[in-house]
């Protein structure tokens, strides 16, 4: 595979001697005078030089997980999904300043969970014309912001996290958003998975795999845990055990792209499917 990595839309970042053969170690007979003058057997044992074995083993993946990812790389050619037109990186304004963007981005992460791309896109849409910065946000009341961003999933709650998390960032980040996922995490309403997307689309920086619950169906269904995982954490600690790590970017936006046309909940399109 060649240097660099793949971003989540599919953009390309440039970024002994030989072995001897070893013999049983095998006692040696000899004969002693014995204090009668009979002779008697006295075996020696003969301690060999153990050679130390130094190839390292091998670390575990998925049998033939190469030709699966090639195949949903196939399969996701048409970049036709819902994510791919109404995901996280196609939420923000590409025009506005870096530190407006990455608001954006923050919020746009926030609305999603549990909620379509349609959804989020249409409340981030409302938010934009409205007036998406840190500023504009703190001196909106909540309950204008909840018509705005109305119907995403659980829409009162992110009400309260998106103001308290733009209160935060107004007074310990001078209206930016922080830069490293251990900070990301201790916003209200942001996980792991956002932080890594976060980092990924906001900052440009491969923090770790944003696992959602399409990519942590699709890990599951296709083997590529040793062992069934439970829950969307487990199923990135096992991803990021293996996977290589110019392949991270890339993987969510393959995996929540097939997972919405082809690798569905409940009743998958299998025939469909290369894999």
């Amino acid at each position: 595979m060649s240097a660099g990595r793949i971003t989540r839309s599919g953009r390309k970042i440039l970024g002994g001697g030989k072995a001897g053969s070893q013999e049983q170690a095998a006692g040696q007979v000899v004969k002693a005078a014995s204090p009668g003058g009979a002779a008697s057997k006295r075996r020696i044992q003969v301690q060999y030089e153990v050679v130390e074995n130094t190839d390292k083993k091998l670390k575990w993946e998925p049998k033939n997980w190469r030709k699966q990812l090639e195949n949903i790389r196939q399969m996701r050619s048409g970049r036709d999904a819902p994510v791919d037109q109404m995901g996280a990186e196609k939420c923000f304004d590409q025009n506005a300043e870096p530190q407006v963007m990455r608001y954006q981005v923050l919020l746009s992460l926030m609305l999603s969970s549990q909620t379509r791309d349609q959804v989020t896109s249409a409340a981030m849409t409302k938010l934009r014309e409205h007036g998406l910065t840190v500023g504009r946000i703190l001196e909106t009341d909540e309950e204008t912001l909840g018509k705005l961003i109305y119907p995403v999933g659980f829409w009162k709650n992110k009400v309260k996290y998106i103001k308290k998390t733009t209160e935060i960032l107004q007074e310990q980040y001078g209206g930016d958003i922080p830069d490293n996922v251990a900070e990301l995490v201790k916003l209200p309403g942001v996980g792991p998975k956002m932080a890594h997307l976060i980092m990924d689309i906001a900052w440009n920086k491969v923090s770790g795999i944003g696992v959602d619950t399409h990519v942590h169906r699709i890990s599951n269904r296709l083997k590529w845990m040793k062992k069934e995982t439970k829950t969307p954490e487990d199923t990135r600690v096992a991803l990021e055990d293996w996977l290589p790590r110019d392949l991270w970017s890339e993987i969510n936006w393959l995996l929540v792209g097939f997972g919405q046309q082809v690798c569905l909940p409940v009743s998958p399109r299998c025939a469909d499917c290369l894999n």
